[in-house]
């Protein structure tokens, strides 16, 4: 839903700053509950695995406890959530003013990778890690998450020195330091995903090794 949103805000605009699309300021107010959903259920599903694995080998583990192994796993994910709800929102809702409904509609783009990534958990969930459908799923999670949430900022750099007449090399020279923090910051934990992603492609296509006592 979100990648659709984006795209429809994003092509409408032909002016990457000035122009507006009613999608660019309603969006945002739907997508944060999502957040603050996702991360309570997260947690939720954390817990309640613990728990079942707590009944074979000891007590199940206390809300305190299931929360503290909860964040100290999935850190990183509870800090992108609480960065887009106490963050970006603010942004894309306030101080933005109306300008740049085209970089908003691309950055909602970036989640067209996320149902491959759910996908590839169920197979995981449902032992059918070893078929072809997965590693289809692996190749196509590989693709869309390059494409639109690691090359997605080249792109936006890119397509704002278009608008303005500038050399791509020039860009961030042209831009507010704070943007180009801001930049960075949000391609930073793409990057970590994304080599995650490699590795787990990496053993997902290895050839498996030979069994003991045959040749290579």
């Amino acid at each position: 839903m979100a990648s659709t949103a984006g795209y429809i805000i994003s092509s409408s605009c032909h002016h990457v700053i000035d122009d507006q699309h009613w999608l660019a300021g309603t969006y945002p107010q739907f997508a944060v509950p999502y957040f603050v959903y996702d991360v309570y259920a997260m947690f939720l599903c954390h817990w309640h695995r613990g728990r079942v694995k707590g009944h074979e080998v000891a007590p199940p583990p206390s809300l305190r406890a299931a929360a503290g192994s909860y964040l100290r796993k999935d850190l990183l994910m509870v800090l992108h959530h609480a960065a887009m709800v106490l963050v970006c929102f603010p942004v894309a809702a306030l101080w933005r003013q109306g300008k740049g409904d085209f970089f908003l509609g691309c950055l909602l783009m970036a989640e067209l990778s996320t149902p491959f990534v759910c996908l590839g958990k169920v197979l995981i969930l449902y032992k059918r890690q070893h078929t072809a459908l997965h590693k289809l799923n692996g190749v196509a999670l590989l693709v869309t998450f390059l494409l639109c949430r690691v090359l997605l900022f080249p792109y936006l750099y890119w397509a704002y020195g278009r608008q303005r007449g500038l050399p791509f090399l020039q860009v961030p020279a042209a831009l507010p330091p704070a943007y180009n923090a801001a930049a960075a910051a949000l391609l930073a934990p793409q990057l970590y995903w994304f080599a995650l992603i490699c590795r787990g492609a990496w053993r997902l296509f290895r050839a498996p090794p030979p069994p003991p006592g045959q040749p290579p």
